[in-house]
């Protein structure tokens, strides 16, 4: 009994990765670089091969996977275009050049063969004709790891090699490669892979291993890669390993310590409700549950990247990370674009800024504090036009002054990246301004007949203005009237940044 089960052992296969399991065999199943694919087969199908091609783009693109695919092409028996010539009906070429036993393809790492000497080497085995196969191949992945010398040593090869020699290089950083090398090559840029292509393989996998899988689940793994088709397979070799046989989207966050939409809508909720104690006792609750800081940051930003996404009209999940339906409808309509564009101003700043604090949780927790009245901020554009729609109200003339952008407000918005504005921003009627809130103050003024310990601040003030000359001689034309002032700092709720 022990014999028997000793053998199964042994007889058992080994485990192979995602990445390596489900590799691209031919261009056809290289997914996301279309492009790329067409252009090579017409070139394979027309007998335009070039000596030397130069593969660039992200990492986990697929470069060097078709740069073997190329190579199996150029060699294969049946002269097929990196077509189906795989598995037991395979040619010999085919066959030893998937195995990686071939004398006719030498794939080479850029990053530990990168001196001159190594050149050299290739310099003097190119003079030798291919053994088996129409062409000798020479694969450097990496190849931007290149020694400058190297590159110079390597210049005349590419540029008149032997008929039979095709060179093609793969890297991730195009733009350390010399351009005396760029302009030897054909270029072919690898683009990311989108969210749907990662998700719709990564269905068929889960579909052929007999895994359950939410589409939510696989839509997250696909959002996490990033493009790259090989961090999508680890990431999904990792989910695999704790789930079971069945992925789930709560499963994923418990293990893997990630904030789900849930808490981050009732993150914004508190902040849209002002109600600060429940804004610090989640972020507490998120942080204690093992969620870095760094993480914690960039998941609010993406958050509220996608409010402002949504509040602009996009709705396209790949883009917003989650379906549009599942986020809060009280901060949609709460906070306006205006609004939402400062929050992502406060978290971005804070995310620079806890590198060199004394206390990163300290500068999490003020970028908190300041979300906590966000629906309370005032711009500058709206700040003017109160300024603007007060000092009518008060009955004084609009002079020029003001219908031009003081110069410290141009600077201000110079600093800030923002073209100066000289006409009042168009707001949506969801949104929210000083002027608007003041209006239906100053409108409701003659209703109110309470007492004196009743009446507001603002309206003493406007009834002590009313009797007034209209117009002051000593005010300055270029300044902001000392009424105004008064009044904007008496208005409840006004916060000037």
């Amino acid at each position: 009994m022990a014999e028997m089960t000793e053998k199964t052992v042994l007889a058992a296969p080994a485990y192979e990765v995602t990445a390596s399991k489900y590799r691209p065999k031919t261009f056809d199943e290289l997914a996301g670089q279309e492009f790329v694919v067409s252009t090579i087969k017409n070139s394979l199908k027309s007998g335009h091969i070039a000596h030397a091609y130069l593969l660039s783009g992200p990492r986990g693109g697929g470069k060097t996977r078709a740069a073997r695919i190329l190579a199996r092409s150029l060699n294969c028996e049946r002269g097929l275009d990196g077509g189906l010539c795989t598995g037991s009906e395979a040619c010999d070429n085919c066959r030893t050049i998937t195995k990686g036993a071939s004398m006719d393809v030498l794939e080479i790492d850029g990053a530990s063969n990168n001196s001159v000497n190594d050149v050299r080497q290739i310099k003097d085995e190119v003079l030798f004709p291919p053994q088996a196969g129409k062409y000798k191949v020479y694969i450097i992945d990496e190849v931007h790891m290149l020694s400058a010398s190297a590159f110079n040593a390597l210049l005349k090869t590419i540029e008149e090699p032997p008929p039979y020699i095709v060179f093609i290089f793969a890297t991730t950083e195009l733009h350390k490669v010399p351009a005396t090398i760029k302009s030897r090559c054909q270029q072919f840029n690898f683009r990311l892979i989108s969210v749907e292509t990662i998700q719709e393989i990564l269905k068929k996998i889960c579909a052929e291993k007999g895994i359950a899988a939410e589409d939510d689940a696989l839509f997250w793994i696909a959002r996490e890669s990033t493009g790259s088709m090989r961090d999508a397979f680890t990431l999904f070799d990792q989910v695999v390993s704790f789930s079971a046989g069945s992925i789930r989207s709560d499963l994923i966050r418990e293990k893997l310590g990630i904030i789900g939409l849930e808490k981050l809508n009732a993150f914004a909720e508190a902040c849209a409700s002002e109600d600060r104690p429940l804004a610090f006792s989640l972020t507490d609750e998120i942080l204690s549950s093992g969620v870095a800081i760094e993480q914690f940051i960039i998941d609010l930003a993406g958050f509220f990247r996608s409010l402002l996404l949504l509040k602009n009209g996009v709705t396209r999940e790949s883009l917003l990370g989650y379906r549009p339906s599942l986020f809060s409808e009280k901060a949609l309509e709460t906070f306006d674009s205006i609004r939402l564009e400062h929050a992502l101003d406060i978290l971005l700043d804070c995310y620079r800024d806890i590198r060199y604090s004394v206390s990163p949780r300290f500068e999490l927790e003020t970028a908190v504090s300041k979300l906590s009245w966000l629906s309370r901020w005032i711009s500058r554009p709206e700040l003017r036009e109160a300024v603007e729609n007060t000092r009518n109200l008060l009955g004084k003339p609009n002079l020029s002054a003001f219908s031009q952008q003081p110069a410290v407000m141009r600077q201000s918005a110079a600093a800030d990246g923002r073209p100066a504005q000289s006409q009042n921003p168009e707001r949506s009627s969801g949104d929210r301004s000083l002027s608007d809130e003041f209006k239906r103050m100053v409108a409701a003024k003659d209703a109110d007949e309470g007492s004196d310990e009743d009446t507001p601040l603002w309206d003493k003030t406007l009834r002590e203005k009313k009797s007034e000359p209209a117009v002051n001689q000593n005010q300055p034309a270029d300044g902001i009237p000392p009424q105004v002032e008064r009044v904007l700092s008496l208005i409840p709720g006004t916060i000037i940044e």
